[in-house]
């Protein structure tokens, strides 16, 4: 499995999972910016580990906000988590989230740092985060 880091920050990495299956103990304290949805499946991986940011695809929000409800699974455990628009970057492409991922969703944590909707993924983490 290919977990790139795209941007380092003293012992703070970003790093690229195209399935968010693929987080392990190793990732915990990181950026995480997956290609997956952001369904209760998906939200059963992220909340195993406390990351610093955990970035998925709303795969379209859908019924019930189905598409994003790891948002609040994250926000009961105190991670911070943003979704982003799947018309804005493909589903399952990590990297396509990072060079095009447009904020859609911001759990209360995300928020809390300074997260807005409409804003690019990338630039967001780069501002928050200290990263550029």
């Amino acid at each position: 499995m290919n977990k790139p880091t795209v941007a380092v920050l003293g012992n703070l990495r970003v790093l690229l999972l195209d399935s968010i299956t693929w987080v392990d103990a190793g990732d915990a304290g990181q950026i995480v910016i997956s290609g997956s949805h952001g369904g209760r499946s998906a939200g059963e991986y992220a909340i195993v580990f406390p990351l610093a940011l955990c970035c998925l695809n709303d795969a379209g929000v859908g019924k019930d906000r189905a598409g994003i409800v790891a948002l609040d699974m994250l926000d009961e455990r105190g991670i911070p988590g943003v979704a982003f628009g799947h018309d804005s970057a493909r589903i399952g492409e990590a990297r396509d989230a990072w060079e095009h991922g447009a904020i859609s969703h911001c759990n209360r944590h995300a928020a809390a740092l300074g997260f807005k909707t409409g804003c690019s993924l990338r630039d967001e983490i780069e501002r928050i985060f200290g990263l550029r």
